[in-house]
């Protein structure tokens, strides 16, 4: 259960993180993801000038840093909700990304008839993939393989 404003506590957290890494955050902006005080999820837009060093290879630093101040946040407020964090709208371009390569994944199996396999990706990507293609009717997916090397296959229906 939140406190009376937890969108103003949660951007003073995330900035008091960022200001004791000494890479302060130029902007944080909070969104909490239902309108009442009992909301359990939050997406938190985080503008840096050196985006590169909070992201890391791959978005691993950014999702470490979301893992840390998810249990920041959770114990500072006593509360239990997931948190969303993206810096300098890096998951917004990926997923956009991964979107489109999906499609033109899945339109070139369809076209040839033949399964593709994509390369190995982390499991937040391969969801982005099979709800991407999940609606069409000419293609199925599959993830395959194990641990860091699972991909995924697109097949013709």
């Amino acid at each position: 259960m939140f406190r009376e404003n937890p969108k103003k506590e949660i951007e003073k957290i995330i900035k008091e993180f960022f200001e004791k890494m000494t890479l302060p955050a130029s902007a944080v902006e909070v969104v909490l993801k239902k309108e009442d005080k009992d909301a359990d999820a939050a997406d938190v837009i985080v503008k840096s000038e050196e985006p590169q060093i909070l992201i890391g290879q791959g978005g691993q630093t950014l999702f470490e840093i979301q893992k840390l101040l998810r249990f920041i946040i959770n114990k500072k407020l006593s509360a239990n909700f997931y948190l969303n964090l993206d810096i300098n709208d890096y998951k917004k371009k990926k997923t956009d990304y991964l979107r489109e390569f999906a499609r033109e994944a899945a339109d070139e199996v369809a076209l040839k008839k033949e399964e593709k396999k994509l390369p190995a990706m982390p499991s937040y990507e391969r969801r982005i993939i099979h709800a991407e293609l999940a609606q069409r009717s000419d293609v199925t997916t599959e993830s395959q393989g194990e641990g860091l090397e699972r991909f995924i296959v697109i097949k013709p229906k």
